[in-house]
């Protein structure tokens, strides 16, 4: 795949273990959360790499602040997606699902573990719904599938008060140490510190999107292997993610579920080592590549 087309895709090749090349085991692909991207999963790739060809996917509207949407025709957008305003259909759960799709058709390695964090981990699902012949198993990260009536009012006014660019000082204070280091890495470096990679009214509405609808028919159609990771301190509605974990989804069908004390919604982060562990475990447990 050439450095355009992998442009076009969102993807980034980290490679795999000493001597792989595409195609030598194991495919990951790792999908960020709301506002986050690809590059803030660089604390995990090392390690990740041992088990697998890692790829990252930078999801649309996530990819810098003059990122051009390559399907904006399809979607009635007649001028750059970093100055207009998106149609509704280009912010559905399909449409990032479907970007996720054409990227492991594009890397052509056979199915993947998909590792998604939040919105992410709503993506793996319910791409390994769609499309069961590309995910070999998924790990969900803090997300749940119905925040049905959510919207984003209550933080509007703090969205509001962000500034265009940040110092490191600015980002920590604004969001603790933990979220300051993930935000830093996602925004696009300046030349005086870190600018927002995408627009805040897009961002919302994406969340929003969330609570027109919920996923747990999705959930259900998911028959391959899953761990799901929760916060003790989850942005998740109380007692979805040990639903999921309990729900039947086929026979021998097996779900993992692993709560993560003390840790916040971003528990990669947070909580590394857990982390870690929880997902060498089901690595692991999964055994060699499918092929």
């Amino acid at each position: 795949m050439g450095r355009q087309d992998r442009e076009r895709l969102g993807i980034t090749d980290h490679g795999g273990p000493d001597g792989a090349g595409p195609g030598d085991g194991r495919t990951i692909l790792l999908l960020h959360g709301l506002m986050g991207r690809g590059s803030a999963w660089a604390p995990h790739v090392g390690w990740l790499r041992r088990y697998g060809h890692v790829y990252t996917l930078d999801a649309a509207w996530h990819r810098g602040r003059e990122w051009v949407d390559p399907y904006a025709e399809l979607h009635d957008v007649a001028v750059p997606a970093g100055t207009a305003e998106p149609a509704d259909a280009a912010l559905r759960t399909e449409r990032f699902v479907a970007d996720a799709a054409a990227a492991l058709e594009a890397v052509g390695d056979g199915p993947a573990v998909v590792i998604g964090h939040s919105m992410g981990g709503l993506h793996a699902w319910c791409l390994a719904a769609a499309r069961p012949d590309l995910v070999e198993a998924v790990v969900v990260e803090d997300m749940a599938p119905d925040f049905y009536g959510w919207t984003t009012g209550p933080w509007d006014g703090w969205f509001g008060s962000w500034p265009e660019e940040f110092t490191r000082a600015q980002a920590t204070g604004m969001f603790g140490e933990v979220a300051g280091r993930y935000f830093l890495d996602s925004f696009d470096r300046t030349a005086h510190g870190w600018r927002l990679h995408g627009r805040i009214p897009v961002w919302q509405r994406i969340a929003q999107h969330w609570g027109t609808r919920t996923y747990w028919r999705q959930w259900s159609q998911v028959r391959c292997p899953a761990l799901l990771i929760e916060a003790e301190h989850t942005l998740t509605p109380e007692g979805q993610m040990r639903r999921m974990a309990v729900q039947d989804r086929g026979p021998g069908v097996a779900t993992r579920y692993v709560r993560v004390a003390d840790a916040g919604h971003l528990v990669q982060s947070d909580a590394p080592d857990e982390y870690r562990g929880a997902v060498e475990a089901f690595l692991s447990e999964l055994g060699g590549p499918p092929r």
